[in-house]
């Protein structure tokens, strides 16, 4: 295999990545424009042997979206409405702690829980989803809030972001998921989701978070008409950030679902280019330990082929989903623990359960 990287003109970054050496803007255009995925793979696959052996984590979470109403109706968003819409939702205090307790009898151990930027909902309601949910069940682990939120619920306590993700962390909150980072390009950000905070805030916010003690996770939703340079550029840019803060737990490569939004023109991903930008990302990301196949977005099958390609993570039990599915996602809204540890074992891997912090909970065999 290393004879045919070389020919296909990959032989400096094969020694780079042998090397333990940072890739280049450059070498990372060379890996998007290479067509022999098995090449990616057989690369990506060096470093994610080095950095987790045969390692592959997943978790028992739950999702909760406690409402769809938002005022930034991105275009690429199938779940964000008006509040005056047949499909719009909020779920009280009480509805999210019920939501925790009808599955008190699993071993849950983390909640994601994220939602719209709703124009009404008051600072203390959020405070109190985090009080309601601890109140169910301590010991839960609340990763919750897009930096994007963060931005919103700064707005409503009229504080600065440091004083809010205090606020925060003191009624419960845990860590950040990566969403609403998109694509941090300009550009795109003007044609797609003009509403939304800009790309260097939300890295702003994430880094904050880092330096209050909070990990989050980061993504790069592709597959819409963002170019290869600007995914080449958001990757840099994260790799940037976590060289300063290390707070980035792991990345989260989404691909993009158009049915339903208002670019329901485009099409889905191809399986090609889901590899292809879960390989690119572990090659590039050099200080980020985990890159996650996100089985809800690519499927189960495609994520456990991904296992070979770079990812070293399928999330988890999930139980829920639901932003994808109204973006026309086929998976199941949730797996059982039981069916990532058999994708996991049949892909030749060793599945390790994990909490958010990826400390590890059980090795399955």
């Amino acid at each position: 295999m290393e004879k045919i990287i070389c020919e296909r003109g990959l032989g400096e970054i094969l020694n780079k990545v042998n090397n333990n050496e940072r890739l280049s803007l450059e070498d990372g255009k060379k890996l998007y424009e290479c067509d022999d995925i098995l090449a990616l793979g057989y690369l990506a696959n060096i470093v994610r042997n080095r950095k987790n052996g045969d390692n592959t984590y997943f978790i028992y979470n739950q999702h909760i979206n406690y409402s769809n109403i938002c005022t930034n109706l991105c275009k690429f968003c199938a779940f964000g409405c008006e509040k005056d819409s047949n499909l719009a939702y909020e779920m009280s205090v009480e509805d999210v702690k019920q939501k925790v307790r009808e599955r008190l009898g699993e071993p849950i151990t983390e909640i994601h829980m994220v939602g719209g930027i709703h124009p009404d909902l008051p600072f203390e309601y959020y405070i109190e989803l985090l009080k309601g949910i601890k109140e169910v069940k301590p010991e839960l682990h609340i990763q919750a809030f897009t930096c994007v939120e963060i931005a919103h619920l700064a707005d409503l306590a009229g504080k600065s972001i440091v004083e809010t993700l205090e606020l925060l962390k003191a009624a419960g909150l845990g860590s950040l998921p990566g969403g609403g980072a998109e694509v941090f390009s300009p550009r795109i950000r003007e044609i797609t989701c003009e509403k939304k905070i800009p790309g260097d805030q939300w890295l702003e916010i994430a880094q904050t978070a880092h330096r209050q003690g909070l990990y989050t996770n980061a993504t790069m939703l592709y597959g819409h008409i963002e170019t290869i340079d600007e995914r080449l550029e958001h990757l840099l840019a994260l790799r940037k950030a976590q060289d300063e803060t290390n707070g980035f737990l792991a990345f989260i490569p989404l691909a993009f679902h158009p049915k339903n939004t208002k670019m329901s023109d485009l099409s889905r991903t191809t399986g090609i280019d889901d590899l292809k930008n879960i390989a690119v990302a572990r090659l590039l990301l050099d200080n980020f330990p985990h890159i996650k196949a996100y089985w809800v977005m690519i499927g189960p099958k495609m994520a456990q082929l991904a296992l070979s390609f770079g990812a070293d993570d399928m999330d988890g039990t999930v139980k829920e989903e639901v932003i994808t599915h109204m973006a026309g996602a086929e998976t199941e809204q949730g797996i059982g623990s039981e069916t990532l540890i058999r994708l996991i074992k049949e892909a030749g891997r060793i599945p390790v359960e994990r909490d958010t912090l990826y400390t590890t909970i059980e090795v399955h065999g």
